[in-house]
């Protein structure tokens, strides 16, 4: 069976997965918003933004394979198909479907065996993380905001991961729709009235001002904001729904969590 050797990625989580793999050397493309690995950067040329690519130089490299994400990169993955290129677009949105998405590109690239040693990792991880969180009764009400203007509640992998970790997603709910303008709250005092203990900004690669969320008219009385419990975590280290949200992205959170256990847990 050939598999593709000269691949193009739309994102960062499938540039990160076929570098944990060994298989980088098949990368031709990536996009622009890649961060991990940082030797990325350095090593490939970057063809696409999120939601728009530069088709020409896409085409130019002579890809047997590009990969992307969601509904978002629709109209990339339709102007490629178009041209006569072979598209996978993966849609994970949640824990299990980013450890399949990782296991499935390792099987496109012909090595499920490797991929499945790295969804072991994880999933190893994720079991440790939560097999802690159970030795504690208490569990903090976490409340994620992934934009400021609207504001926007965290996404299903992050409310699924904060669980691991041995919170209670404030807005759970919300999660799971895909879109996020599903996921708009459109009453701050929404956020007031269900009391966080702990506030998670990460705002889509905009630098987090909890100045500017405490300021916010009400939110002063939130239990997160009075014990000056509102953190950071880089929107490349949880956003991404890749290998970058199950390592850095839940060890962050974990240790949130830890430090919200030892004086109130």
């Amino acid at each position: 069976m050939d598999y593709p050797e000269r691949i193009v990625c739309l994102t960062d989580e499938t540039t990160e997965t076929l570098y944990l793999l060994g298989e980088q050397a098949r990368i031709v493309g990536i996009s622009g918003y890649t961060v991990r690995p940082a030797r990325a950067r350095k090593e490939k040329p970057k063809v696409s933004a999120f939601t728009s690519a530069k088709i020409d130089k896409i085409l130019a490299l002579k890809p047997d394979l590009v990969l992307g994400f969601s509904n978002l990169q629709a109209d990339i993955a339709a102007d490629l198909i178009r041209a006569g290129v072979e598209v996978h677009v993966f849609n994970q949105r949640s824990v299990e479907g980013i450890l399949r998405m990782i296991g499935l590109l390792g099987t496109m690239v012909g090595v499920p065996e490797k991929a499945s040693a790295l969804v072991a990792q994880y999933r190893q991880q994720l079991e440790t993380a939560r097999q802690h969180s159970l030795r504690f009764a208490k569990r903090p009400k976490v409340y994620f905001e992934e934009w400021d203007e609207p504001i926007i509640s965290g996404i299903r992998w992050v409310s699924e991961l904060i669980s691991i970790a041995g919170g209670d997603d404030c807005f759970a709910e919300l999660s799971t729709e895909h879109s996020a303008k599903q996921r708009i709250i459109a009453d701050p005092q929404e956020v007031v009235r269900r009391a966080p203990d702990i506030i998670i900004g990460s705002w889509c690669g905009k630098k987090f001002r909890p100045d500017h969320l405490a300021a916010r008219p009400g939110w002063d009385s939130i239990p997160a904001v009075q014990q000056q419990r509102v953190y950071e975590i880089k929107s490349c280290d949880i956003l991404q729904p890749g290998p970058a949200a199950l390592s850095d992205g839940l060890s962050q959170l974990c240790r949130i969590i830890d430090d919200w256990r030892r004086d109130f847990a």
